[in-house]
């Protein structure tokens, strides 16, 4: 019994032998397959970045362009001739007609033709009257003169057929330009048009407008008061037209602004070595 027991130990112990032996060589797992990767998504509407908003400027008050205006003065809706100054040529007329002072000039310029109101004197005043164009074109100008004075001395708003307008003062026969040529879109490019004429004076401070629009602000103390009065002028050999009519004119009360001080800062003292 204990022959066989051995002889079966002994033929295990081979087998387990053997076994490990002829084991067969461990098998490497193949590696996995790769994994697709997904494919990239289309973005149809990209994310932008959004700008930052600019800065908004605040705006200061709106300067009033025609302050302490008051009581109307006079108005005239030119019914007596007598008030203005009217003659008549072959050259040029001035007249009035159908309740408007109506200067034509038939000849080739430059030439003006000019009509004065005889009364009364203004010296704060705000004028406005309305301006009809029947022939006019490039350079030909018209508008409104005041504080007119003898000695062919006044100061002369105009506004010109390109669209411009501009200041003049005449003192004993010789005119000075104190604001030249300016565009403006308030002003008619020729005829036929209309155009409402303004002018604000105060002291030396004098303001211009059209269609009650201002246009620009002068300052100048020469002439104090006078008449009113308009004007047309031809520029070249075309003639030249102009109708003017409900001219009003009211009182001002108004003080300008007292400049504000400038503070400076001084130096400080230096020691003397």
């Amino acid at each position: 019994m204990k022959a066989a027991r051995l002889l079966l130990f002994t033929a295990l112990l081979g087998l387990t032998a053997c076994d490990g032996f002829l084991a067969p060589a461990p098998v490497t797992p193949a590696p996995p397959a790769p994994t697709a990767s997904a494919s990239p998504t289309v973005v149809w509407f990209p994310p932008t970045n959004t700008p930052s908003p600019f800065p908004t400027a605040s705006l200061g008050p709106t300067v009033e362009p025609l302050p302490g205006v008051g009581n109307l003065i006079f108005s005239d809706d030119f019914s007596q001739a007598a008030l203005w100054n009217t003659a008549s040529a072959s050259a040029a007329s001035a007249g009035v007609s159908n309740g408007a002072l109506i200067l034509a000039i038939n000849s080739p310029g430059p030439l003006t033709v000019i009509s004065l109101r005889s009364q009364p004197a203004v010296t704060d005043f705000y004028a406005d009257a309305t301006a009809s164009l029947s022939l006019c074109q490039g350079g030909d100008a018209y508008g409104l003169l005041f504080r007119a004075a003898s000695g062919d001395s006044y100061y002369r708003f105009a506004v010109n057929c390109n669209g411009q307008v501009r200041l003049e003062r005449a003192r004993g026969g010789s005119v000075e330009v104190l604001q030249d040529w300016i565009p403006t879109g308030d002003a008619p490019l020729g005829a036929p048009a209309q155009v409402e004429l303004g002018v604000w004076a105060v002291g030396s401070e004098m303001r211009f407008l059209l269609n009650g629009n201002l246009q620009f602000t002068a300052h100048d103390p020469l002439l104090p008061s006078g008449s009113l009065g308009f004007f047309a002028s031809a520029a070249g050999s075309s003639p030249v037209t102009v109708a003017f009519s409900k001219l009003s004119v009211f009182a001002v009360t108004y003080v300008s602004p007292t400049p504000t001080a400038v503070l400076t800062s001084t130096p400080p003292a230096t020691r003397t070595p």
